[in-house]
């Protein structure tokens, strides 16, 4: 319930510009203070400036606060690595499997074997990387090429993937906040990942531990809807608990 009234705040400021600590108790219809400590998580996280009693959301361009795809790959690569080597054991020969374009599936797609596997993907760079291997039957989300970014943007997704029968989902988000939601930076990958969420039989969220306990720009749904984590951080994380996936 937080994260998405903490959401809800950044959408209102961003309607109305600057809003009173005053005016968001009444259209949230919650107490003054709920406001005041939602202004506080909220200012902490980047996402807004407060000052005399005001609020305002920090305007930003139409990626947010997401990274170029050559700084996610340098950034705890060792750790992206290895939490991917250890996802192939999900991965049998013959399956559909759907990647996003997140820098930790681009290291899985380097440690695919050249077998019999339909992999679907918005991923500029994973494309790159399986077109080397002939067995891999290899389809692209297609649409707009976003450079910087790494990965397509396509309108018609959703007719799209209603075509195809993904066994298994694989992603990374750019955080988990307390409350077990899964979170983005950009709205185009947070589409695309919440509707194979949804369409997979089975998802594998790969996410390193610097990525507990913070959220994003865009959710992209709940730890509950995951079949299997893969990560580095202990089984002592506060987090486990919204989780129901089952090991393999």
């Amino acid at each position: 319930m937080k994260a998405a009234r903490q959401q809800q705040i950044v959408e209102l400021l961003s309607q109305h510009h600057t809003l009173t600590t005053e005016a968001l108790s009444q259209l949230l219809q919650v107490s003054i203070e709920t406001v005041r400590r939602d202004l506080s998580e909220l200012q902490k996280q980047g996402s807004i400036q407060r000052s005399h009693g005001q609020a305002r959301v920090l305007l930003r361009d139409n990626h947010n606060g997401e990274k170029p795809f050559h700084r996610r790959v340098k950034s705890h690569y060792a750790h992206k690595s290895d939490i991917a080597r250890t996802a192939l054991a999900w991965i049998d020969e013959g399956m559909t499997i759907a990647l996003d374009a997140s820098s930790t599936c681009w290291f899985l797609a380097r440690q695919l074997p050249n077998s019999n596997l339909t992999v679907f993907t918005n991923s500029h760079p994973v494309c790159v990387e399986l077109g080397r291997r002939e067995r891999i039957q290899l389809i692209s989300a297609g649409g707009q090429l976003q450079r910087q970014y790494g990965y397509y943007v396509n309108p018609a997704l959703l007719s799209q993937v209603k075509s195809l029968e993904i066994d298994l989902f694989i992603f990374s988000c750019e955080g988990i906040d307390n409350d077990g939601v899964l979170w983005d930076s950009s709205a185009n990958n947070a589409a695309y990942k919440s509707l194979l969420l949804k369409r997979a039989a089975q998802s594998l969220l790969l996410i390193d531990k610097s990525k507990f306990h913070r959220s994003g720009e865009v959710r992209i749904g709940n730890l509950r809807d995951v079949t299997q984590i893969i990560s580095d951080a202990g089984p002592d994380n506060t987090l486990l608990p919204f989780f129901a996936g089952s090991g393999r």
